[in-house]
């Protein structure tokens, strides 16, 4: 699904439209999709799936989506044993390992389970990752060779925070785009810095990509709040100041027809920014919609996510529409009509995407161990793919007969 907004100002018209996904884009590319929007295009699949997995396997501790393409899925995750941070590469069909790299990590588990954090990104014949504690790396995709590593601590003078780096990379262009405090655009075939934006606290949150006034932007939500900053060289463009608990802002922000949406748990709420003359306009602020870790996804015109541990759909007035407890805190990806739950007890939930009310099509079990679930769900293929944070990737199978 792709968003424009037209914002009416007097400044003049401002276009902001999300990015098209490139010819031939793997099916699932990396955090939140081929869109980034976290919304799979997939119409060919059951809601109901098969009883069993079709494959499982444990690949370590952390919160690592999944990125596949036609051949290959990738994941991360720490193995607590041995120390170190595992990159993998399965086959999406078997969950049989193609390669894997390993490096040395800490756990990071301070008030919660630690681990992993960052999803990796394909594009082409590499694949890019980045960790919570700052090693950048660039693989080639088919065998899992490193073509280049950046420690962005050293090379970038970055902070890791209070938990670390949490923002997966983004590809645009010829440019990797990271999120370490500042936003930063690296040559992705050679990994030199081209530039550096200013500082704008922890980084746990991906930025989106936008256009302003018919310029290249990013939307970055870090500590400090949310920056919109112009593609080439890093200028800001708008700032509007947003501070957390902890100095927690995680959640991707959302371009919408009506302006930037963003929100943040441990209480916060959200708000929809507007584009004004001289800043954001603050539409509306409130507590409907506070995104403690997973994010919320945009379908018609509404929002669906989870508010701490309440899933719900709100309206961009900021309006509840339905509320639907007892589900624990969890992640929400969409498709067309629908929405896939993962339920903080290990449930994978398909339901409709309508505003009326919660109307679940299916309930099952998919993940038994301990543990939480804050890791969005993926379609591709007809498959689904569930990852608990104790390193439980599950693949259910949904394709139709």
């Amino acid at each position: 699904m792709h968003t424009t907004a037209v914002l009416s100002l007097s400044l003049g018209w401002w276009l902001l439209v999300c990015p098209s996904p490139i010819d031939d884009a793997p099916s699932w590319p990396g955090w939140r999709g081929p869109a980034r929007d976290g919304i799979s295009t997939e119409t060919n699949w059951r809601e109901r799936g098969a009883e069993k997995d079709l494959w499982k396997r444990n690949v370590g501790l952390g919160y690592s989506a999944v990125a596949i393409d036609s051949k290959r899925l990738y994941t991360m995750g720490f193995d607590q044993e041995a120390g170190v941070d595992v990159v993998w590469c399965l086959d999406p069909m078997t969950g049989e390992e193609i390669w894997k790299h390993r490096y040395p990590a800490k756990i990071w588990n301070h008030l919660h389970g630690g681990g992993t954090l960052t999803t990796p990104t394909i594009h082409g014949d590499a694949v890019y990752t980045l960790n919570r504690e700052g090693n950048l790396h660039c693989f080639e995709a088919e065998t899992g060779k490193v073509r280049w590593h950046v420690d962005v601590t050293e090379a970038l003078d970055a902070k890791t925070g209070t938990w670390g780096f949490a923002a997966s990379p983004l590809v645009e262009g010829d440019e990797l785009l990271v999120n370490v405090g500042k936003l930063v655009a690296l040559d992705r075939a050679t990994g030199e810095t081209r530039w550096q934006s200013k500082d704008y606290g922890h980084s746990y949150s991906t930025p989106s990509v936008c256009e302003v006034g018919g310029k290249a932007a990013l939307a970055v939500f870090n500590s400090n709040g949310l920056a919109v900053i112009e593609r080439e060289g890093g200028r800001e463009l708008f700032f509007h100041e947003w501070r957390t608990r902890y100095d927690i802002n995680a959640a991707t922000p959302i371009v919408t027809e009506r302006g930037v949406f963003i929100s943040s748990g441990l209480g916060r709420g959200a708000a929809l920014l507007a584009f004004g003359e001289e800043g954001f306009d603050v539409a509306w602020e409130n507590k409907a919609m506070r995104n403690k870790m997973s994010g919320c996804v945009l379908i018609d015109g509404h929002l669906y996510g989870f508010d701490e541990s309440v899933l719900k759909c709100i309206d961009l007035d900021g309006n509840v529409k339905w509320s639907e407890r007892g589900l624990g805190n969890g992640a929400v990806t969409g498709a067309p009509g629908k929405l896939l739950v993962m339920s903080g007890k290990g449930e994978l939930i398909v339901a409709k995407a309508s505003p009326e009310k919660y109307d679940e099509l299916s309930k099952s079990r998919v993940i038994d161990a301990e543990g939480v679930f804050w890791t969005m769900p993926v379609l591709a293929g007809g498959l689904i793919y569930c990852r608990g944070s104790q390193g439980e990737l599950v693949c259910r199978d949904h394709r139709e007969d």
